[in-house]
């Protein structure tokens, strides 16, 4: 059966996202922003698990499990204002003396240190009053100061004190449009300084490309200007259809591990692309989209103008699939399922590579009753895609055009003398993970990994 999972919500990025997160997961379990339910008769005839995402208290208040962090009090204070009596007062740690990081990765992860105790002091008692602890979802930003690096701070302390459970951090990547303006300078060093924990600490990361998220709001959703709580709605459309089956589970990826096994098929190899169809602003007609069968939604699943991870020229040349699981919500015929695959198969749809199987999971989730929905069928894709590391390779490029320049390096050696060394082996580090995704993209990437354990 489905187990508990604690979500930590870093930096004022983690905490909008979990926010907007929080409140999909109200609406879809029947829960008031005041944390009851709304309609205990209907609730009693509703098989879902509230206890995974969800602490009960003894006035049957619902209490999401969810840690709430931050340097400074603004983001934290105006979720309170709005859903005071929804979460746990004891689970909110904000810095006594404010300011935030600065928008420094260096500043947030001494801060990590100097909090360390009392931010691990709310997750293990957290952690304590869980029956079975799954593992730990771990919202944040890698662009800013607290979210990348406190987030990078809690990520190795998580793996030292809970290597059990597994991580999957829900991971905002900064908007690298040429047309972008960034409120944060430094986000190439924050950025390498973050990937790197990434690739060591977590089990698995969904990439939230903020690049590709505002191209799909204005092309798809023809939002002229895209709000970030437009932008973090889509985030949270995400989080919620990837945990579904968590939460309302079948005989097949109810938890961590059956979610995530088949998309990640060796240790490094854990970044994931996602895509979701079909796709509505909260004030967009629905009738946009007229017709949603199982292959309707499984055919655009599979378009690039779908992902949501900017990856340039990623689908072309020798980019492939690893792995693909499809999470279809809706009332279907499982036989549905089946036809659509092979018409897929049949049409050369995808392009996997050589040497795994080329197959598609579908995990079939069951809808919210208390949800409306205006479509018979939804669907959500995790890929783990080689062109993922396109989008880490314009990390590194932006990194080495500041870096070659030695710009803004005297506020992070402030903070830490390590900073300097801790970039290169940073930058090491994601250059190897973009070759490893390269050549999993080849015939020979067993003899890659061969030769990649020899030199260690």
């Amino acid at each position: 059966m489905p187990r508990e999972i604690i979500t930590l919500q870093l930096g004022q990025c983690g905490n909008q996202i979990g926010m907007e997160f929080w409140q999909k997961l109200c609406q879809e379990h029947g829960i008031s922003p005041e944390g009851h339910l709304l309609n205990p008769a209907s609730a009693a005839g509703v098989y879902d698990r509230k206890d995974v995402f969800f602490a009960q208290a003894d006035d049957d208040h619902y209490m999401p499990r969810a840690v709430l962090v931050d340097l400074e009090p603004r983001v934290v204070n105006g979720i309170l204002n709005n859903y005071s009596k929804l979460y746990n007062p004891e689970n909110i740690y904000i810095c006594k003396e404010g300011g935030g990081a600065g928008n420094n990765w260096a500043a947030g992860y001494e801060a990590g240190s100097k909090h360390e105790e009392a931010v691990f002091e709310i997750i293990n008692r957290e952690a304590e009053g869980s029956d079975g602890l799954d593992g730990f979802i771990l919202c944040h930003s890698i662009a800013g100061g607290t979210g990348s690096g406190m987030g990078s701070y809690v990520l190795e302390k998580l793996h030292d004190r809970f290597p059990k459970n597994s991580v999957q951090a829900y991971s905002v990547f900064p908007n690298q449009a040429e047309d972008a303006a960034s409120d944060v300078v430094v986000q190439p060093y924050n950025s390498v300084l973050s990937l790197r924990r990434l690739t060591e600490h977590a089990d698995c990361v969904v990439v939230l490309d903020n690049t590709a998220l505002h191209r799909i709001a204005i092309d798809r959703l023809r939002i002229e200007t895209p709000s970030m709580t437009e932008i973090n709605n889509m985030v949270s459309t995400i989080m919620s259809a990837s945990t579904s089956t968590l939460r309302y589970p079948s005989y097949m990826h109810n938890d961590f591990v059956g979610l995530f096994a088949p998309l990640v098929p060796t240790p490094n190899l854990h970044f994931l692309m996602t895509g979701y169809t079909p796709l509505i602003s909260r004030n967009q007609d629905p009738g946009v989209i007229q017709k949603t069968t199982v292959f309707d939604v499984m055919r655009r699943l599979l378009k690039p103008d779908n992902m949501m991870v900017s990856t340039g020229k990623a689908y072309e040349s020798d980019n492939c699939y690893i792995s693909i699981l499809n999470i279809i919500q809706g009332e279907i015929d499982p036989g549905e399922v089946q036809k659509s695959l092979m018409r897929l198969r049949e049409r050369k749809a995808v392009k996997f590579i050589q040497w795994g199987p080329a197959s598609i999971h579908v995990a079939h989730a069951r809808r919210s009753p208390f949800v409306p929905m205006a479509h018979r069928v939804s669907g959500l894709m995790l890929a783990n895609h080689t062109g993922v590391s396109e989008r880490f390779d314009m990390m590194l490029k932006q990194f080495d055009k500041m870096k070659k320049k030695n710009a803004y390096m005297e506020q992070f050696k402030k903070d830490s003398h390590d900073v300097p060394e801790d970039m290169v082996e940073s930058r090491a580090k994601i250059q190897e993970l973009i070759e490893e995704y390269r050549a999993a993209a080849t015939p020979n990437y067993q003899d890659y990994i061969k030769e990649k354990c020899m030199r260690r």
